[in-house]
């Protein structure tokens, strides 16, 4: 059912005993200027309380119907919706500008930011590289939905998008409308109603508690390449929290022994994360609290490389990425009895649902298991 619009004007007595005259709006009104919304107007229009004289009289009739006149305009303003800035004044702004300055915030972190640009690549694609705000309503957003599902890969021109880059893609868009909405940009979230791309199950490759210790065990080329590892697989941090930790983020007490306190990069979360001995050990020889723990570290194609020989070397064939050591944890944790909830919280996530995926790892644990004692 649709909100009832009104306009009244009412009064109020000031410090000074003059009578201020205002408008009252329902629902309240969004103001670009303030960022705010408000359910008032002041005309700037007074009252003598009460008049003594004819010529006070006068001047009160008059203000009076100067701002029933102003009420009258913006009832109809607000009846219309013209009163509703929001719209008006973005709908010719560049959103492709805006969405590529959304891309550019996450160069810190390479894989989300890689995702980020994609999205904005297709998004070019589809509207020929010239998209305003004003184009971006429900419609809009339905078609850009079919689109991804449907168009080829820009790497080739006969294979179409993978289910997961549909869904990743799609995602970054709506998280980029929902930011614009939730800035004032769009008076309604045009992407709210418009149903999601689903996400295909993916297996997510994990080290042994074996395995592990074989590459423990293992030289690597690039010493601190396999520190950093390590270290993710014994705390479960990601890539990019890995490269920003500092000295300063590391600290010990007597009660909790060691830990790390910082702010993830890709939640924006802050978190307190205990780390064993040996993950402490990781680390090195403690330097100045803004320094780098991991110096030399950075991405590269010759950084995956070195990983992929150094897993070789230890007899492993599985094709590990840096991340499955963040896998390896979860699933270490799990299959070694600590609880969803508890590792849920040591991974960051901020859903239990994302951490519910390694669920269906042990699960096939337990199938192993089961059929390990034969007759």
């Amino acid at each position: 059912m649709e909100k009832t619009r009104s306009v009244k004007l009412r009064q109020k007595e000031l410090s000074d005993g003059r009578i201020s005259l205002y408008l009252d709006f329902y629902p309240p009104i969004y103001i670009p200027e303030t960022g705010k919304e408000t359910r008032r107007e002041f005309l700037k229009i007074y009252l003598y309380p009460p008049p003594h004289n004819a010529l006070q009289k006068e001047h009160n009739r008059i203000c009076k119907a100067k701002a029933e006149n102003i009420r009258s305009i913006r009832e109809i303003e607000f009846i219309n919706e013209s009163f509703d800035f929001t719209n008006k004044l973005s709908a010719k702004m560049d959103f492709l500008a805006y969405f590529e300055n959304k891309v550019r915030k996450r160069s810190k972190s390479k894989g989300n930011h890689d995702n980020w640009y994609g999205a904005y690549k297709y998004l070019q694609k589809y509207t020929n590289n010239r998209c305003t705000f004003g184009d971006v309503n429900e419609k809009f957003c339905e078609g850009f939905k079919t689109y991804l599902m449907t168009v080829k890969s820009i790497k080739s021109e006969t294979v179409g998008l993978a289910q997961n880059s549909q869904y990743s893609y799609f995602n970054k868009f709506r998280a980029a409308v929902k930011e614009a909405f939730e800035e004032r940009l769009f008076s309604v979230n045009p992407v709210l109603r418009v149903k999601g791309i689903p996400q295909e199950e993916t297996h997510r490759e994990y080290l042994t508690l074996e395995e592990l210790k074989a590459i423990y065990e293992t030289g690597c080329d690039a010493p601190v390449l396999k520190r950093a590892a390590i270290f993710s697989a014994l705390t479960g941090l990601r890539w990019s929290d890995i490269m920003g930790l500092m000295w300063r983020n590391v600290q010990h007490s007597e009660q909790d022994g060691y830990f790390i306190r910082f702010t993830q990069q890709k939640t924006k979360g802050a978190e307190t994360l205990p780390i064993p001995e040996q993950a402490f050990e990781q680390l090195g020889e403690r330097s100045d609290p803004d320094e780098r723990i991991f110096k030399g570290l950075k991405y590269s194609a010759y950084t995956n490389v070195q990983l992929a020989r150094w897993v070789m070397s230890a007899g492993i064939t599985k094709k590990i990425t840096f991340h499955c050591f963040r896998h390896t944890y979860a699933t270490l944790q799990l299959t070694s009895g600590t609880d969803i909830y508890t590792v849920s919280k040591m991974l960051g996530h901020r859903h239990l649902k994302t951490t519910e995926i390694y669920g269906k790892i042990i699960n096939q644990k337990k199938v192993e298991a089961a059929n390990r004692i034969k007759l």
